[in-house]
């Protein structure tokens, strides 16, 4: 009778094995992806996300669980959207734009943030430094208004006989437009140009941005590439093509439909980058101890049937600087 109670008592510890194991396993790191933007133009760019923290031996579902949280555009949502991410209790904050990134670090002082931005994170207080950024936050910077005098270059080059050039943007993604403007507006005198802004952030501003593109008789546009105007791709570049306007855009996704062509950082490796650096924090690193990068790989993408379509013949020169043509 006692074997049988000692070996019946033994069955019970071993039932209550796994349950103890499972009891001790290493609950999983849950990751907050913010983002301005819209999951349905946004595949690639997860996609990098994931491969970067793959490329520190973490996959999604496996490792690491991703909360996703998209603004759709609509920049106001930001806070709101934060805040969940906070109260989820993650582990750290992927920030997608300079508006995510402001939003993640008013709702946190705490959590790890890694940010995927064009503003200058310094400027504007993000971080303290690009070499030792400090606090809670870092992440990969490309700067616009680097960005913005090349593309004014490319135009020039293209275009040498314009004299006014338009610029589409969105003032409710730029917190210091007038700051902005202005240091592109020096670059454009500088070499003869004068520049006259289009603002939008409805489908309806975008349609009357064009018509007064014809009343200011420029010759060209830039577009500020933010969310909202990504979103809004198909009806940009379709105006574009429809008032016959050379138009040279941050994204290559613009391109890749019928755009003329684009030139900016390779933005779905920053991507890649920003999941690198939220896998090295879940793995013990600190933010304030990781520089924030800034890609030095630009990408000139031309679209030649649309070239043709405008009448245009794009200079051996802008050809063999190309890091795509698109027959």
């Amino acid at each position: 009778m006692i074997r049988r109670r000692t070996f019946i008592a033994g069955l019970g510890s071993a039932a209550a094995w796994p349950l103890a194991g499972r009891a001790q396993q290493r609950a999983i790191p849950l990751i907050g992806f913010l983002n301005a933007g819209t999951a349905s133009v946004s595949v690639d760019r997860v996609a990098a996300f994931r491969r970067g923290l793959e490329q520190m031996g973490l996959v999604e579902g496996r490792d690491v669980l991703i909360e996703y949280r998209w603004a759709d555009g609509q920049y106001d949502r930001l806070p709101a959207l934060a805040k969940e991410l906070v109260n989820r209790g993650v582990a750290a904050i992927a920030a997608g734009s300079g508006l995510a990134a402001q939003a993640a670090k008013v709702a946190t002082s705490e959590i790890p943030i890694v940010f995927t931005s064009g503003i200058d994170a310094e400027k504007r207080g993000l971080v303290s430094s690009f070499s030792r950024p400090g606090g809670n936050i870092t992440g990969i910077n490309f700067l616009v208004d680097e960005l913005t005098t090349k593309q004014l270059g490319l135009l020039h080059d293209l275009l040498p006989r314009t004299r006014v050039i338009a610029l589409l943007l969105n003032p409710n993604f730029y917190d210091d437009v007038a700051g902005q403007f202005k240091s592109t507006q020096s670059v454009a005198r500088a070499i003869g140009l004068r520049l006259e802004i289009l603002a939008a952030d409805t489908e309806h501003d975008i349609d009357a941005a064009f018509d007064r593109f014809a009343e200011l008789q420029a010759g060209a546009l830039m577009v500020w590439s933010d969310p909202f105007m990504l979103g809004h791709r198909d009806k940009i570049v379709a105006l574009a093509a429809s008032h016959a306007v050379p138009t040279i855009y941050n994204f290559r996704e613009f391109v890749a439909i019928g755009g003329l062509m684009s030139y900016d950082t390779n933005s779905t490796d920053a991507y890649r980058q920003a999941g690198v650096y939220v896998g090295r924090i879940l793995k013990g690193d600190k933010p304030s101890d990781l520089p924030v990068m800034q890609p030095t790989k630009f990408e000139l993408v031309i679209n030649l049937k649309t070239a043709k379509a405008l009448g245009l013949t794009i200079p051996e020169t802008l050809l063999a600087t190309a890091d795509e043509v698109i027959q």
